[in-house]
């Protein structure tokens, strides 16, 4: 009966002067595509690879070339060859080609002589790992030290894209040496707002104000400047004529975020944190300047000044859910946001949680969101309510966030990094597709099938890849989870009714992920979904959370926060 099911390939090699001897070519595919019948299945004639004429010494052969390729794209279940020496002639090779084909889940059958497993192998394979690792090292270390190198003799080569004012100008086409090149446009811009801040004493915001107002777009095109856009030219020392080299390194990732950004994946894509490096530690390059060191020194100053003066206002809001609060409708974060003088005059003066997509002036004078906005102190008591209740049954909580860690106990990280593998053989075949198509080695009509049956797996393991980092992101929640659970629990049963603002964002930040606001319902998502319980607390309830024109009942004017049936005010909606 015919597996149709299972993918087999055959692969077969002969060198020169074996041509006479028994294993020919056509002796070794009789042999293999007998034992693929007795086995009960078939094999295509495009998935027989052969290599005529090709030296067992040498790994860069055609037809294990396209062999490997298909092996990556996940094309093949099944491989049959006659004997290990087929494959390579070198035992070394042998492994390494053994270890891809394994990665790539492809079951290797030898009809004779097949490669053992023993000590003497693993040690092999040990070695091997250790050489290819102490191999990347050097050539990091290697390319770390060209670069101070090339920094101290003063090359512009090893800076990253130039800074607004300046364009770069690349070797080849500055002969032979790159540099920056002043854009005259732009550096009116810079020197202008520098004079904003060092002589009129600006503050960033009222920079960004004027920039709007005389019609001075970014680079990009945008009408709006970003206060952080404007802060890292007034910061960056390149526009004294001294371009920092390194100013920062790559250093133990530190989430910087309670929540992902919008549209972003929760893990980043290379899980380390910038870590600013000392003066010292920095190589200053030459490059042409657009204001005075003078002026330089004094927008630093006025920036500490203005920085100190923010520092000593007081009256500064806090709020409990600062980081946690998302707008359902868009999906921008909220922030905390007081009532203006004008408004409060006479009045009690309220905050509220308020979208970043309703501020016309953060998307160049047009309104992305129009969701109400919410008041702080009603919100945060409900959703510490909420909280408290929940911490009101710990024994229950945490027995049901163990048995989740005891089924994530699969090894995530495991599986992460065996996909970083698959991928990055997968990206090796692409380029080897790449190259072998430049070298006039492949067709176009058998290029494309297979550079896009290559990238469709590629897509493929990236959104596993992704899907298991959030696995083991979320194993690394359960066991945060429990280690704090047991000390949040106490302090609530020793009658800890109305703790402090730092103990109750403590155990917010522990144990919520995100708050989630929307026109009929405000959502708690706690870290670890679904809700640890099934029909746990009681639905927390809370007081009508919009503002103070829209203090009645959500049930009178159809929308708001809904509450429990029967109650005549609003609630949190529920827990998931």
């Amino acid at each position: 009966m015919i597996k149709d099911n299972l993918r087999v390939a055959l692969y077969a090699r002969v060198s020169g002067e074996q041509q006479e001897n028994e294993d020919t070519i056509a002796s070794q595919l009789e042999a293999l595509t007998q034992r693929i019948a007795t086995d009960g299945l078939e094999c295509e004639p495009e998935l027989h690879f052969v290599d005529d004429g090709c030296s067992g010494y040498i790994l860069t052969r055609p037809g294990l070339e396209r062999l490997r390729d298909q092996a990556a794209a996940g094309a093949i279940d099944r491989l049959y060859v006659l004997d290990p020496d087929r494959l390579s002639r070198k035992y070394a090779y042998q492994v390494l080609i053994l270890e891809e084909l394994t990665r790539c889940a492809v079951e290797v059958v030898f009809l004779r002589n097949p490669i053992g497993r023993g000590p003497e192998q693993d040690l092999l394979l040990q070695v091997q790992g250790m050489i290819a690792e102490y191999e990347r090292a050097k050539i990091m270390e290697r390319c770390r030290r060209g670069k101070q190198h090339a920094a101290r003799r003063g090359s512009v080569n090893v800076l990253s894209g130039a800074p607004y004012g300046y364009r770069y100008v690349g070797k080849h086409e500055g002969g032979g040496e790159a540099r920056y090149q002043v854009v005259a446009e732009e550096a009116r811009v810079v020197r202008k707002i520098f004079d904003w801040v060092g002589q009129e004493r600006c503050s960033i915001g009222e920079v960004c104000r004027r920039l709007r107002r005389d019609g001075i777009p970014t680079r990009t095109g945008k009408p709006a400047w970003d206060r952080a856009t404007v802060w890292l030219i007034l910061k960056n020392p390149a526009y004294r004529g001294k371009a920092a080299f390194g100013k920062t390194r790559a250093g133990e990732y530190k989430p910087q975020r309670l929540r992902p950004q919008r549209g972003r994946p929760g893990p980043p894509r290379r899980p380390v944190t910038a870590v600013e490096t000392s003066q010292e530690d920095q190589i200053f390059i030459d490059v042409p300047a657009l204001v005075s060191e003078g002026l330089f020194e004094a927008v630093q100053a006025q920036l500490e000044e203005n920085r100190r003066r923010r520092r000593d206002r007081p009256g500064g809001g806090r709020y409990l859910l600062q980081g946690l609060v998302v707008c359902k409708r868009c999906g921008y974060g909220c922030y905390g946001k007081r009532t203006t003088r004008a408004a409060s005059r006479g009045r009690v003066p309220y905050a509220y949680y308020r979208c970043t997509g309703s501020d016309a002036y953060r998307s160049g004078g047009q309104r992305l969101c129009w969701n109400k906005q919410v008041r702080t102190d009603m919100l945060d008591a409900a959703v510490w309510e909420d909280v408290r209740r929940l911490l009101s049954e710990p024994e229950r909580v945490r027995r049901e966030y163990e048995r989740r860690l005891r089924g994530a106990e699969t090894g995530p990280d495991r599986e992460v990094e065996h996909l970083g593998k698959l991928m990055r053989n997968v990206k090796r075949m692409i380029s080897r597709l790449i190259d072998a198509y430049g070298d006039g080695l492949l067709d176009k009509s058998e290029f494309e099938p297979r550079i896009t049956a290559a990238r469709e797996r590629l897509a493929k393991l990236e959104a596993e890849h992704w899907q298991r980092i959030g696995e083991a992101a979320q194993e690394a929640e359960l066991r945060l989870v429990i280690g704090q659970l047991e000390e949040f629990a106490k302090r609530v049963s020793q009658g800890l009714q109305e703790p402090d603002w730092a103990s109750r964002r403590e155990v917010v930040r522990a144990l919520v992920r995100r708050v989630e606001i929307d026109e009929q319902e405000v959502r708690i998502v706690y870290r670890v979904t679904p809700s640890p319980f099934e029909g746990g607390p009681q639905q927390g309830r809370s007081q009508h959370c919009w503002g103070r024109d829209r203090a009645i009942p959500a049930q009178q004017l159809g929308r708001g926060l809904p509450g429990r049936p029967g109650s005549p005010r609003g609630g949190v909606a529920d827990r998931r």
